[in-house]
Order: structure tokens, then sequence, then C-alpha cells
């Protein structure tokens, strides 16, 4: 049955509301059997913005022995890079074709809600709770869950303040609630779920954009020099398509502010690092509370980024688009229960649809047909390749200012359309991976292109 619905008074941060519903549902047969899940979503961190990922400057050594030890997707994507909507296909296991949730204002229905992983783990017996930023709509569903920690609507300020008035940084925030949480959870006989969203390390909007750092890393990576991007420059800004090239164009007037000069550059690359050193702190510490708790070895851990982001490849800023900075981002699963023996770095294609029918796998609760995603436990486990691509969407806003794209991402060829105008793009990532050519008109490629067309017909409609 359900419980009374309370409100959980915080002092330590006076600028948001935290509402939380207590939750007396009995513990259903078998939950010793079940693994606590915590879901870390960061917002806007690409794939190569881990140490383990190749990155030889950022310092993540927490998430990097996280991987280590767990199960490393070195090939994940998202089907939509904007997070309003990757968020939304986290939560529902749904390509935006599906779920319909195209912008930044639109709320999930009641019946598709309920078919999301965090309210079918609560009917399945176990406590959830949110924490961070929850990023679907404008009417978030606080009151559904157990513990709720959320800045409710579009994205929250880096400097919080506590109730001496102090400035919080929005990490040191998040990690406080974490520890709140698993005090009150985490000796509980029915096992939890927590979903945890970051804002590190997504830029503080404005004119110009900036990134806002704790103090204690504020000197991290001095005397460090950031490498330029294979693709940055103006050579590889001249080569995209040429409606980019307007005055009204988001992506390329937040270049300008954080990556537009070589000093620019350097100092909001170190600032996006400092960020994601900032989550990997936390994750230690998260790691810490759980083997003082006792409940390291039956909480699964799930790491991911919300989308990808441009430093400066192709002359822009952002994601949105094709490219793989902007559409490839980090995944991590920590099973402590994996087999030492199998093998945990994995190269298959996982998406963020897959999130929750993995999490709803973990938690032996059946997988409603309408998700979209694979279990990916099971990917890692049987080791064999569950899709060889997928079909990406992009319709938020539209030209000029965010151009609308669709296209097939996987393998050696990349397709992208731009809808609006037409306008085609393949680039054959054998020969080019840094995506500088676009060989759509090229005749040599005329029958790639012809059965490229076809399969993008086809996976965009098997995403509806």
């Amino acid at each position: 049955m359900k419980g009374i619905k309370t409100i959980i008074g915080v002092a330590f941060l006076t600028l948001v509301s935290h509402v939380g519903t207590v939750c007396a549902q009995l513990p259903k047969a078998g939950n010793q059997a079940r693994p606590n899940i915590i879901f870390l979503l960061t917002d806007d961190q690409r794939a190569d913005a881990l140490g383990v990922m190749g990155n030889p400057i950022i310092q993540t050594p927490h998430l990097d022995e996280m991987a280590r030890n767990g199960y490393l997707f070195r090939n994940a994507y998202v089907t939509t890079s904007i997070c309003a909507v990757s968020r939304a296909s986290v939560l529902s296991g749904q390509y935006m074709s599906r779920h319909q949730i195209s912008d930044f204002g639109t709320n999930f229905t009641e019946t598709a809600l309920a078919d999301t992983y965090p309210m079918l783990l609560q009917k399945a017996g176990y406590h959830i709770g949110f924490i961070g930023k929850y990023g679907v709509g404008n009417q978030p569903p606080s009151d559904r869950f157990d513990f709720w920690s959320c800045w409710d609507r579009g994205q929250p300020p880096y400097w919080l303040e506590d109730g001496a008035g102090r400035k919080v940084h929005q990490t040191d925030s998040v990690s406080h609630d974490i520890m709140r949480f698993l005090d009150e959870y985490g000796t509980k006989e029915a096992p939890f779920c927590l979903s945890v969203s970051f804002k590190a390390p997504h830029e503080l909007d404005g004119d110009p954009p900036v990134y806002q750092v704790q103090e204690r890393f504020e000197n991290l990576y001095e005397g460090i020099v950031i490498p330029p991007q294979p693709n940055g420059g103006e050579e590889a800004w001249e080569r995209t398509p040429p409606f980019f090239h307007d005055s009204k164009s988001i992506a390329r007037k937040r270049w300008e502010g954080l990556f537009g000069t070589p000093e620019l550059y350097q100092t909001n690359v170190k600032n996006y690092y400092r960020l994601i050193t900032g989550v990997d702190e936390v994750v230690g510490k998260l790691r810490e509370k759980l083997s003082e708790l006792g409940i390291d070895d039956r909480t699964v851990i799930i790491y991911m980024g919300d989308n990808g982001f441009c430093l400066g490849n192709h002359g822009l800023e952002g994601k949105w688009f094709g490219y793989e900075e902007s559409v490839r981002v980090p995944l991590i699963i920590y099973d402590p229960q994996k087999p030492t023996s199998r093998q945990g770095d994995i190269p298959d294609i996982a998406l963020n649809i897959d999130i929750a029918p993995t999490v709803l796998a973990y938690a032996q609760v059946s997988i409603p047909p309408s998700m979209q995603g694979v279990n990916l436990r099971q990917t890692a486990l049987d080791k064999r390749s569950t899709r060889s691509a997928f079909f990406y969407e992009h319709t938020f806003a539209g030209s000029p200012r965010i151009p609308k794209v669709e296209g097939v991402v996987g393998g050696r060829y990349k397709y992208m359309i731009y809808t609006e105008h037409g306008y085609e793009e393949l680039f054959d990532l054998k020969k080019d991976p840094y995506e500088l050519n676009n060989v759509a008109k090229d005749e040599t490629y005329a029958r790639q292109l012809k059965k490229i067309r076809a399969r993008f017909d086809f996976l965009k409609q098997a995403a509806r």
C-alpha cells in the first residue's frame, strides 16, 4: 500500500524543494537476491572524457577503476543528442519517435510514466529516489518517488545557497543528497534504485556561456597544454553544411564564446575536465559509502552521459548533430557479481534506450514490449552483437538555430540528412574518422549511398 506523502525538509539547500514519499510497501519475496541499482548520468560528457577511454589528461581514477572491474562499453551512443529527449529515452527505453517528447516542456503521460524504469521498479517493491536534474517536461513526478531532491525545471545553477548563506556547488549538493539517501535506504530490507543526474559538465548558459568549477579544482590541469581537436579549426568549419554558416547558428555562436580563441579553448576545455573530475570524486565517495554500509557487493552502478559534446570540433560547440563527438558517450556498468572470467571491454553498440531494459533485467522485472532497447548485461555475457547500426534523430528548434537532422550511425559508413534542406552527408569512417569529407555526391560511393538510404528508411520505420 502507498504511504503518506511527506515533505523532506533540508536546510542544506534553500533553493531546492525536496519532496518525497514514505513508502510502506511490504518487501516482496526474494528481495535479498535482487541488487540495489544506482544510475548516474552526467550532462554533456563526451565518450573520450574519461581516462579509461584513452584520454591522457583528464583525471577520473574512480570511474576508470570501476570500468576496469566492470563492463566498459566503448561504442555507446545516444539516439537523440539533446538532454530532455535523451533523458526521456533513458527513462522509457524508447526512441523519440515513440515516446514523442521532442522538447523541454512535454511531460510523460500517466500511461507512459507508469512504464518508465523507476515506476516499474517501485511497483516491484523497490524504494526509488531521484537526485539532481530530472530534465523531462515542466511537471516532474516528484510525489511519486520515495526520495526526491531535484531542480524541477530546466537547468539548475552551479552555485546554490545553503541555510547559512554559503555557496554550495551543484556537484557537492548532489553528493550530499546521495549520502542522505543511502543513510535512509541503504540498510532497509527492500532493495533500492537511485537515479542521479549531475549538471556537470554542462556549461552555464549565458552570453557567453561559462563553466563554473569548485574552488578546489580551479588549478587542476594548470601547466598542461590541451592539444587542438583533430577536426577543429577553420578548415573543418568551412566543410560543414552551408546552412550552418548562418549568424543565428547556436553551435557557432557558443563556439565563439567558449572556444573562439586559443586562450578560451585552453581555459574552457580544462574547466570541462575539472567538472568531470568533480563528478569522479563523488563516485569515489559513493563507493566508499556502499562499502561502509556493507552493500557494495549487491549494488549495481551504471554510469552514462546524456549526450556527447563538440569541444570546438568542426568549429562548433554543443551537441545536436550526428558527429561522433556529439553522439558518443561514456557507459560503464559496474556489476559486483560480474564473472571474473568474462571480458569487461565491450565493443558492441550500446544506446541510451538500453538503460531502462538493463535496469529492469537486473531487478528481475519483466521488460514491457513498448521498450525498444536491449539488456546490456546479456549483451556483455553473450559476447555477441545485438545491433550493427541505429537510427539517429534530432528535431528540436530547426534552422537556422539548430538544423533538424536524421540518419544512420554504426559501421564503416555514416549517413545524415538535414531534413529541412534535403542535404545529405555520407562519411567513410574507415578513411575519414574525423568526418571531414562528405562523399554523398562522390560517384564512387553511389552504390553505398543507395544501400544506406534503404537502411535509413528501414531503421526509421522500426523506431516508431
